[in-house]
């Protein structure tokens, strides 16, 4: 399913690298597109959201 995270703390393309590296964490066949404009995160993943939520936070990047 299509999960939307909006990420108030991610300001660079690292950002974007670590954000993505979170999710995958979690799944490692989630599909990641970041709009760093937006500060919006999609995420295409099995997993609960939940779980993706938490792995953001953990990264420093809590979700709004």
């Amino acid at each position: 399913s299509m999960l939307e995270f909006k990420l108030p703390a991610m300001s660079c393309g690292h950002c974007v690298t670590a954000v993505t590296e979170a999710v995958h964490e979690v799944d490692g066949a989630a599909r990641v597109e970041v709009d760093l404009a937006t500060k919006e995160v999609k995420v295409e993943s099995t997993q609960d959201r939940q779980k993706i939520a938490a792995a953001l936070a953990q990264a420093g990047y809590p979700p709004a």
